[in-house]
């Protein structure tokens, strides 16, 4: 009992230290890149089974999401220069960096749910709508971002 005190503890106080070092926000990009990791994953076992499997698809695949990481770190720049040029303005919060990467984490999870289908699980209807409703809403908050 001792020894998974001790596991707890460690877990909790690295989950802490990275909460202070990389925010909310923080945590945010590393469940979108976790998602990134997963579709990749899954994608390719659902090709595998259904034998459509191409190097080349798998590179684009790979170029797609080397392309999304792009753009959030645009968009994280751009969060970035925006607040040191309204520095001290009051009232001012630039959100695009979250706004971005949870749009693009959105879209890997509905493109998760995909796979599982097509690795023949069922997917419950309202997974579906759930994931089609969070992505108008960050949709939604982008429009009204500055």
């Amino acid at each position: 009992m001792d020894k998974l005190k001790t596991i707890k503890a460690a877990v909790t106080a690295l989950v802490t230290a990275l909460t202070g070092l990389w925010g909310r926000t923080g945590w945010l990009a590393a469940l979108w890149i976790a998602a990134m990791l997963l579709d990749y994953a899954t994608g390719t076992a659902a090709a595998i089974k259904t034998g459509t499997w191409s190097s080349r698809t798998a590179r684009e695949g790979l170029w797609h999401k080397t392309g999304s990481i792009v753009a959030v770190l645009a968009a994280a720049l751009l969060d970035l220069a925006a607040q040191m040029l309204l520095d001290g303005a009051a009232g001012c919060s630039v959100l695009l960096f979250p706004l971005a990467a949870a749009w693009y984490l959105l879209t890997e999870l509905g493109s998760i749910v995909e796979n599982a289908e097509k690795l023949g699980a069922p997917v419950p209807p309202f997974l579906r709508k759930a994931l089609a409703a969070a992505r108008e809403n960050v949709d939604d908050r982008g429009e009204d971002a500055p």
